[in-house]
Parts: C-alpha cells; structure tokens; sequence
C-alpha cells in the first residue's frame, strides 16, 4: 500500500505514532495526569468530562506529531528517545481517559458527548498497560521497531548495502533477472529478523492493555471501531470479500499464465504466484509486471513515466543553464543542483495533486505545507521514507512526508496523501474527539477516489499524456493497469490483519508466526515464496504497517468505499456513459458533496455519512465490479481453457 493515514482524537495514528497520553507530571491542559482523571470522576459531569478530553487533545498534539515527525524525519537515539516519551505521556493520558469514561452511563447523555465517550473506549490502536513501566517498555518496543524499518538495509556481505527504495528498483526492472529479483526479496525480508522478539512482547502489552479496557484482545478493539459489534465486522469483511473475490482470482489465473510463459515452471507455485515476481516486496501492487501482462501491446498506451522524467529533466537543464553549466560547477555544487532539481519537481507534482482538489472548490493548501513538508529523500540522515500525511496540529497545520520520485507510482500517491490532507482540513472545525475518519476505512479512500478519476482523458487534460485513442483495446488496456493496482490489492489489504487477529487472540502463536502468514498470503493472494520460510524469519515485520502498529483492514475497506464515493460523485456531477470513463474534475457539485461529508468527520456513525453522500447505509462492493466489468468478461475469455484457482497449503 502506498500510505499511511495521521489521526487525531486520541488515536492520532499508530502509523506514525502511537497513541495515548500522560505521564506523573502535568498534562497539558492543566490537570494533573492519571490521578488527577481518577479524582475527577467523582465530581466531573460527563459533558465537564469530555470538554476537558477535547482541551487536553487540542493541547498536547502538537508535542505528539512534532516527536513523531522526528522520529521518522531524523532517525537516531535522541529522536526515538523523544518520540517514545511523548507517546508514554499521550498514552498514560488516554489510559485514564478511557477509565473515566467507562464509569458514564452512554444511554443518559445528549448525543454529541455520547459519541465522545463512544470514541474513547474504542479507537485505541495501540491499548497500553496501565503499569507505567509496563507502558514505558511499549513506548520503547514501538519506537525501536519504527526505527529499525526506517534504517533497514539489505546488505551483501556486510557492504553494498540498499535502502528500500533501492531494493523496489531492482524488482521494478523488467531487465532484472529471476535470480536478480529472487536475491532483492529475500535480502528486503532480512531487516524484519531482528524485530520478532520484540514484535512478541508487543502482543503481550498490548492484549494486556485491551483487557484492562475490558475487550478480549487487541484485535477486538481494532473491530469493535466501526459502529457494530466486532463480531458483526469481521462477517462484514468477509461479505465484501466475497463481491469482489471471482474478479481477483480471475486476474491472478491471468497473471500467473502471463509468468509461466516468461520464466517457464518458475513462474508458478502449485498454482501460485512466485512472491519475488510480482514486482512489488510485499506483492500488493502488480503494476511493475505491465510490460508483461498488457494485453495490446502500445494501445492506448500512456507514457506518464516519460513525461514526468521529461519535466524534471528539462528542470535541471534549466537550472544547470542559469549556472553557467555543469563544467562550471564543483562535485558537490553538482549534487545540490540535482537536489534542488529533485525538489522542485516534487513541488511540481504536487502543487498538480492539488488543483484537482481546489479545482472542486476546496481551498489551497497552507503556506506551511510546502515550507514544513519533506518531498523528497534527505542525503544526510535516515527517515521513513513510506508516504504518509500528517495534522500537526487540531487547527490545520498539516505536512506530508514521502521521497517522491518522478514516476506515475509516486504521482498517484501524491494524490492519495492529498485526500488525506483535505479530509484533515475539511473537519477541522469539528471538536478535536471528532477530528477523525468516519471510520479508518473512509480516511484512506478520500484520495484514491480522486484517483479514480485520473482518466486518460484528465491526464491529457494537465498535459501529461496525449488525447488518448477510444477503442475497445484501449479501454481493456486501461482497465488492466488499474486493476493491477486496485483489484490485486484486495485480498492483501484483508490478510495482513487477518494475521494479526490471529496473533493477537492467541490462534496463532509465536512459534507458528512465520508459517501462518504464509498460509493467509496462500489463502487470500494466491502467492507463495519459492523457498522455505521458516520460523527463523519474520517475514510479517518486512511490511511497514506491522512494527508500525497500523491496522490494515482500513486499506481493504477503502478500495470498496473509493468505488462507491466515485459513482455518488460522478452522479453528482451529471456523468452519462460507462462508469469507468467519468472524470469529475472542476466539477463544483462533486465538489460540494464531497466537502460535505468530509465535514462530518467523526461527529456520528459511519452509516450515517455514507447515507448523505450516496443514499445507502452500507459498504458494498457493486461499484467495484461495475467499474471492471469490461476487464472481468475479457479475463474469463483469456482464461478459458486454463486451470484457474491453486493448492492451499495444510494449516500447520
């Protein structure tokens, strides 16, 4: 997945930080910490109560994302030592916060502080033991894994060592051999080894934490965040799952066929995907395998990689030229034109991103925002380079974080932490306990609505493409290469926290980590290393969301949502025609109605917001299968003949 999501209220993001509160020492709205909230529940009306939550939020937030931004702009000992003290505070604060409101009777209270307390006992990501030494080794378990992700290396022989970004390059070549993209994934795989003792202990805190707020588990807490009973989620994943399953498996039968041909028996696994072949670490996005799997080779085609590497070139020409040329300049004189190249470019591209969301009516972003954000890579210092946007603060000071690099991939991602960016701003009039996601899913599909309407027709409308050419090639062309993006997605977005469920109610236990995430990815993907992993890796800690303690069920529930808010804002927007060809751009009706339900925040369930946007109260994957239903008839036809569907290893 391309991003992470920032939350405020009390659950500010586990991706970028973990939440939580206090500490001994005063809080910041005055009030003593843990003590003082247990004082107060004797004589503090629910209405005092929550008014005082929404202060101390307010509040403290801006020490918590400022500690966090350090922790992954500038990883060292000093900023982990920060951002885990900072968190050990917020989370002693959210501990008593969530003690106090257990002991209100919900049913009694007017409607708005009924949703705060609601809140409050359920949208802790990251439950903390009440033991303060206990929450101290949480805060430092948390802070430790974050920055050995951020840090981590794949290294031959102790030198020639690669970053992430590095490691994706050599899968994302088409030139690279088997053996090539074989030695890049296992070598990612190894930085996650050193995490799995303390990823054990994190279990352990954590579900230690959420039995003290009276839930089984850590993952009942995640699942009981959606306004229905937890129990009720899981069955409703599983339903929108099975929409959009025949459509999945029909593109994996395909794509598996299309890596036979390529690399012989080696590009099946009894029936599945290799997991070093789909061009991409974690297998989640197949777009790097286009020149294999396009179906009319130049239809339609859209070079937007060319483009966008065209445009930063001519930047640093420009730049070059104004210095008199290269010849004139020292090595190091050299190294910073091209830097000032690379950020200006991602300046460029991003400024793009955000004439889609103004041009339906939503405001410019601050001034602050291109000041304060990190657009690309820094040469002098480690940081997380995963995506991800961030509210500073409850009153609109917001940043994003990436290493943007002039490629379709980065654009589109850009675009996606933008919806962020602007669902933050949209309800940043609401009290900070509402300053939140209708829930986790609708933050993360914001963005990627806006996504889909990047059509051919826009791209060339913002000069990065060509008219395109309308034939029927072309509209299977350009279905395939989103459906290598969304559709192959799915199932991913739906096993990470499977695994995690598991782990944290005990089904799956320590010894058998390794071996059940593999059976899910088998499960739900289709995919499977072509070596043994055994319990000596910990291949699970390899995908930044699992040291950063996200939940991931979120990302899965987007690409449902993003298909639904893009046919109710095409509605709104009068599009005739196929599904797939609306583009809403500069549309103010879409606008509005989008602006609109982005207000609400999480002021009231979920149901309820989606219901004002598209009518219904209920997720569903429909507009998924309308979008592709080109794609899906045109896969069956190519598969025809062939034997779809792979063996499920035996559960160990």
């Amino acid at each position: 997945m391309k991003s992470q999501r920032a939350l405020l209220a009390l659950a500010i993001s586990a991706s970028l930080f973990t939440l939580a509160a206090c500490s001994k020492t005063d809080n910041a709205a005055g009030t003593p910490a843990a003590a003082g909230t247990t004082a107060a529940a004797s004589n503090e009306t629910a209405d005092e109560f929550v008014a005082r939550v929404n202060k101390t939020v307010k509040d403290i937030t801006p020490e918590i994302t400022s500690a966090a931004w350090l922790g992954a702009t500038f990883i060292n000992a000093d900023s982990q030592r920060l951002e885990s003290a900072a968190n050990e505070r917020f989370l002693t604060i959210n501990n008593g916060f969530v003690e106090q409101a257990k002991s209100y009777d919900v049913a009694a209270q007017n409607p708005q502080t009924a949703r705060v307390l609601h809140l409050l006992k359920v949208s802790a990501s990251l439950p903390a033991p009440r033991d303060p030494a206990k929450l101290k080794e949480l805060t430092e378990i948390v802070s430790r894994m974050g920055g050995e992700y951020g840090k981590g290396k794949w290294c031959v022989d102790g030198k020639d060592c690669k970053d992430i970004g590095q490691v994706s390059e050599i899968l994302a070549n088409p030139a690279s051999t088997y053996e090539e993209l074989k030695a890049a994934w296992e070598g990612w795989h190894t930085i996650a080894v050193p995490m799995r003792k303390d990823y054990q202990r994190f279990v352990e805190l954590t579900n230690e934490g959420a039995t003290e707020m009276g839930f089984g588990n850590t993952g009942e807490v995640w699942r009981s965040g959606y306004d229905m009973p937890a129990a009720d989620f899981q069955a409703e994943a599983d339903r929108l799952w099975g929409q959009v399953q025949p459509l999945y498996e029909q593109l994996q039968c395909y794509t598996r066929e299309k890596l036979v041909e390529k690399y012989g028996e080696q590009g099946s696994v009894d029936g599945m995907i290799p997991a070093h072949l789909t061009g991409n670490l974690w297998q989640q996005d197949w777009g790097n395998l286009w020149p294999i799997l396009e179906p009319y080779k130049g239809v339609g085609s859209l070079d937007i990689n060319g483009a966008l590497k065209k445009q930063r070139d001519d930047i640093l020409a420009e730049m070059v030229s104004a210095a008199g040329g290269m010849g004139n300049l020292t090595a190091a004189e050299q190294v910073e034109i091209e830097r000032k190249a690379d950020i200006e470019m991602a300046t460029r591209m991003t400024k793009l991103a955000e004439s889609f969301y103004t041009g339906l009516g939503m405001p410019a972003l601050p001034p602050t925002f291109y000041a304060d954000s990190m657009l690309v890579q820094p040469r002098d210092r480690d940081v997380v380079c995963h995506a991800s946007a961030w509210p500073m603060n409850t009153e609109g000071e917001v940043r994003i974080k990436m290493c943007i690099k002039p490629n379709e991939e980065e654009l589109t991602t850009i675009y996606h932490e933008l919806g962020h960016i602007y669902y933050y701003l949209a309800y940043k009039g609401q009290p900070p306990m509402f300053q939140n996601g209708a829930h986790d899913g609708f933050h993360e599909a914001i963005g990627d609505t806006i996504v889909l309407s990047m059509t051919p027709d826009y791209l060339a409308s913002i000069g990065l493409v060509d008219k395109p050419a309308v034939s029927e090639e072309a509209v299977i062309n350009s279905q395939m290469r989103m459906a290598l993006a969304k559709v192959a997605f799915m199932p991913f977005g739906l096993m990470i926290d499977r695994w995690r469920w598991g782990v944290f109610d005990g089904s799956i236990k320590p010894e058998n980590y390794n071996a059940a995430w593999w059976e899910l990815k088998a499960k739900y993907q289709g995919v499977a290393p072509v070596g043994a992993r055994g319990e000596e890796f910990f291949d699970p800690g390899a995908k930044y969301h699992v040291p950063g303690n996200t939940p991931y069920t979120r990302y899965f529930l987007s690409h449902i949502l993003q298909f639904q808010f893009y046919k109710s804002l095409c509605d709104a927007a009068g599009h005739e025609g196929p599904l797939y060809t609306c583009n809403f751009a500069n549309n103010p009706e879409a606008g509005k109605r989008y602006w609109a339900m982005m207000e609400r925040g999480a002021s009231q369930p979920w149901q309820q917001t989606m219901k004002e946007l598209t009518g219904g109260e209920q997720m569903d994957g429909s507009a998924v299968l309308e979008y592709f239903a080109p794609l899906q008839t045109w896969l069956i036809e190519q598969n025809k003949g062939k034997t779809c569907g792979w063996e499920q290893p035996a559960k160990s």
